[in-house]
């Protein structure tokens, strides 16, 4: 082969390999682009779905038309010093607060010295074996604010407070307490359409941030309230509380 043909031959090879070359490139840009389209559709539809949810998870909220702070609360009497005590239907030293210092609650809101707010959370429902007790019996007092009976179902709530650890009270029975102090079938539909179980994980939600961590908490006039060396306040400590804040 001659000079001049060698010459030509190598020349068209490198153009082939060039085209090529740039055949490949296409191909890999094309590729990024689709790859990348594809990301982008999957995102969008990720998005969506999970703003879908957000919005149905916002849908399922039901706040009770009778509860105070910022819908977290139930308030009972009228008088000028707040109390605000956080609980938890399943926790047992929440009961002990309540055998103690129930009747000076009482009297102080019958005495007119006291405004009493409740806010029912749910922070043990992992104490009743997958059930969510904690959620369903806040759920529950709250049907029952919306019927006009909290307080005469929270008593009986305590009355009948399972063990913790325990797989807690079932619907039935939830119900069958409520029938007990005058609930009817609207109760009863929202404990069974677990109406206000999401109302609920809004309470536990603005209970923790607001800064606490156990049950019971008890504020009163804005300042949480201890008992000796961390325990619960006795019903003295508590009524001396609201003796200062009046004072």
């Amino acid at each position: 082969m001659s000079k001049g043909k060698r010459d030509r031959s190598a020349a068209k090879r490198i153009v082939e390999q060039q085209k090529a070359a740039e055949r490949r490139r296409r191909v890999t840009i094309w590729t990024s682009v689709a790859v990348v389209g594809v990301l982008v559709i999957a995102g969008l539809i990720g998005f969506g779905v999970l703003s879908k949810k957000d919005s149905t998870d916002a849908s399922k909220l039901t706040t009770p038309t009778v509860a105070v702070d910022d819908g977290t609360a139930f308030a009972v009497g009228t008088g000028p010093v707040t109390v605000d005590l956080y609980e938890d239907f399943m926790c047992p030293i929440c009961h002990e607060f309540e055998t103690q210092a129930g009747d000076t609650i009482t009297t102080l809101i019958a005495d007119k010295k006291i405004t009493a707010r409740y806010h029912p959370v749910a922070i043990l429902d992992r104490a009743s074996n997958g059930t969510n007790y904690s959620t369903r019996s806040a759920g529950a007092a709250a049907a029952a604010a919306e019927g006009g009976k909290f307080i005469e179902y929270h008593k009986v709530l305590y009355d009948n407070q399972p063990e913790e650890n325990s797989d807690g009270l079932d619907n039935a029975k939830l119900i069958e307490l409520g029938k007990s102090v005058g609930l009817g079938d609207a109760f009863a539909t929202a404990v069974n359409d677990k109406t206000y179980d999401t109302w609920a994980g809004k309470v536990t939600d603005t209970f923790s941030s607001r800064g606490y961590t156990g049950t019971p908490t008890i504020v009163v006039a804005g300042k949480q309230l201890q008992g000796s060396n961390g325990s619960i306040p006795t019903a003295e400590q508590f009524s001396a509380a609201v003796t200062a804040a009046v004072g």
